[in-house]
Parts: structure tokens; sequence; C-alpha cells
């Protein structure tokens, strides 16, 4: 499998327990980025996070999420709920329109839902295949820690974001409290 690193027994572990982790460390990192969406100011939606307004970087952060959830590439389809403008809303540099509050909450929901399927429909030999996506060069079992590192990267800019304008957010170390 062009360039992915090899997956040995050796670098194994119980895979329920593998599971469970995964999905707690998702649920931390969604409800610190569901928390950055809510406590953001109706004056500060727009405000630039880098070179994106701050609604657009949690969009981002959701969309890229539901894309990893998918079995491959070809497999994944939009939502009209959350894509309105189809594969425009993410293949441009810019969605067809801004996403309110109330829809990127229902984002985080939703990928929630789907991070928690596509980890549990997950099974030795599919960790052992290839990612999916022809552009990661990495086996499936590392696709969903890639997912979650571009979430809690994105949460971390919002979060900053938010500070800087002397609003606090909380971390969280797992999806249990």
């Amino acid at each position: 499998m062009g360039g992915a690193r090899e997956v040995t027994g050796k670098q194994s572990m119980n895979l329920p327990t593998y599971k469970s982790l995964l999905i707690s460390q998702f649920d931390a990192a969604f409800d610190m980025l569901e928390e950055c969406i809510r406590v953001c100011p109706d004056a500060r939606w727009k405000g630039k996070v880098g070179k994106y307004a701050f609604w657009h970087v949690a969009y981002h952060t959701l969309y890229c999420t539901d894309l990893y959830t998918a079995r491959n590439a070809k497999r994944w389809k939009t939502h009209p709920r959350f894509h309105p403008g189809g594969l425009d809303d993410v293949e441009g540099e810019y969605p067809t329109r801004m996403m309110t509050r109330a829809e990127l909450i229902a984002y985080v929901a939703r990928c929630r839902k789907l991070v928690h399927a596509s980890i549990r429909r997950e099974t030795s030999a599919t960790l052992r295949a290839p990612a999916g996506f022809p552009w990661l060069s990495f086996h499936r079992a590392e696709l969903p820690l890639y997912s979650l590192r571009h979430v809690q990267h994105h949460t971390g800019q919002l979060s900053a974001f938010l500070r800087r304008a002397k609003i606090s957010t909380r971390w969280k170390k797992d999806g249990r409290g």
C-alpha cells in the first residue's frame, strides 16, 4: 500500500479498548468545539480566525470530520442540511452561504453520531486496510487519530480566538464528564 506504515501485532491493542478510547476522546473534542460555537458572541461570529471567519473554521472542522467517517472518499455524500450548496460547499474555498450557530451545533451532533458509528463498525481487518482517501498514505487505524487531531487543532484556534475576546472555554480530558 503506497507508503503506508506497516501495522503489526506488536503495535496492536485490544480492539474494544481502542474503540472506547477513541470515542471518549472524540466526545471530549466535540464537547469543546460545541462550547466554542455556543459561547461565541454574535459580534464575533464573522471574526477572523487566521484567514477565515469563526463560523467557517467550525464548519470546515465538521465537514472534514464528516468526510473521514465514510469508508472512502467515493462513498462520502453531502447532506442537504449541512451542505446546502452540495459539493460546492466543500470543494470551493468558501461555502455557498454562512452557517448559523444552530446549524453548526446540529452538525456537531451529526458528526458525533457518525464518528461513533464509524469507529464501532471497524474490525481488525478493516483497520489494517488503507485509509480510503488517496491523499492519506496510512492505514485506517490511523484515520480516526488524524481526524481527532484536526478537530482539536481547529478547536484550539477557536478557543484562542475567544480567549483574546475575554471569553473562556473549558478543557475536557475525556468524554466521560
